[in-house]
C-alpha cells in the first residue's frame, strides 16, 4: 500500500517506508548504527506509545537485537504502509536461501496450520516482518517468528485456545503470537490460559483479570 490513505489508520506493528530518513523526529540524538540502518532500509515500525498530535510513534531497528531507537514521524512523510497481514504473500517471493531459514519455514508451517480455523487478520512482525517489507536480510538462523493477530475486540477464550492449540507442534522456529485489539495487546498463550493477563497499552502494561468470555 502506498502513502497513507484516509481509510487506513496506522496501527502498532505496521511497517512504514520513509520518504526521507531525515523526516524522523528523534527522541534522542541518533547513533551511527541508526543512520546506517536507515540508509540500508528506510523503513520503521509503528510502536506503542501515547499519542502525539499529528505524529506517529515509530521505532528504528538495527542489525543487532539491542539496536533499537524511538522516533516520531509526520504522516505526510510516509511513503508506503504495510500491515502484518499484507506481508504474508511476500514470503513466496523470497530467495530460496532466505526461505530456508527456520523463521520463514515456521511461517510456511503456520500458514498450513491456520488455513482452516485460524484467525483472519494475522501476519509476521519482528525480523521476519521487517525483512518481508524492506527486503533487508535481518532475519538470522536463530530468529523467532513473531506473529500479530488483529481482532476487533478481545476474542473469546475458547477461540484463543483453539488458535494456540493449532500452532505447529514441531515448528522450525519458536512462534510467539501477540493478540491486538483496540484496548492493547496480549500474548496469546497467556490470554488463552484463562487467568489474569498483561495487557500492553500506550501507557504501559496493566494486569487484567481473567477473561470473562469463555
Amino acid at each position: 500500500m502506498d502513502a497513507l490513505s484516509p481509510d487506513r489508520r496506522v496501527q502498532v506493528h505496521d511497517l512504514l517506508r520513509l520518504r526521507s530518513p531525515r523526516a524522523l523526529h528523534w527522541e534522542q540524538a541518533p547513533q551511527a548504527w541508526a543512520q546506517a540502518a536507515l540508509a540500508a532500509a528506510p523503513w520503521v515500525v509503528t510502536r506503542r506509545a501515547a499519542a502525539r498530535a499529528g505524529r506517529i510513534a515509530v521505532g528504528v531497528r538495527g542489525a543487532q537485537r539491542t539496536q533499537r531507537a524511538a522516533a516520531w514521524l509526520d504522516a505526510v512523510d510516509v511513503g508506503e504502509q504495510l500491515r502484518p497481514a499484507e506481508l504474508r504473500a511476500r514470503a513466496a517471493g523470497l530467495d530460496p536461501a532466505r526461505s530456508a531459514l527456520d523463521a520463514f519455514r515456521a511461517l510456511a508451517q503456520l500458514e498450513l496450520a491456520w488455513a482452516q480455523a485460524g484467525p483472519r487478520d494475522w501476519g509476521p512482525a519482528g525480523s521476519v516482518g521487517f525483512e518481508l517489507a524492506s527486503g533487508w536480510a535481518c532475519t538470522r538462523p536463530g530468529s523467532d517468528l513473531d506473529i500479530v493477530v488483529r481482532c476487533a475486540r478481545a476474542p473469546a477464550r475458547a477461540r484463543a485456545r483453539a488458535w494456540l492449540e493449532a500452532l505447529p507442534r514441531s515448528s522450525a522456529a519458536r512462534i510467539d503470537v501477540l493478540l491486538e485489539w483496540p484496548a492493547g495487546g496480549a500474548a496469546l498463550a497467556e490470554f488463552a490460559a484463562g487467568g489474569a493477563y498483561l495487557l500492553r497499552g500506550p501507557s504501559g502494561a496493566l494486569l487484567r483479570p481473567a477473561a470473562r468470555r469463555a
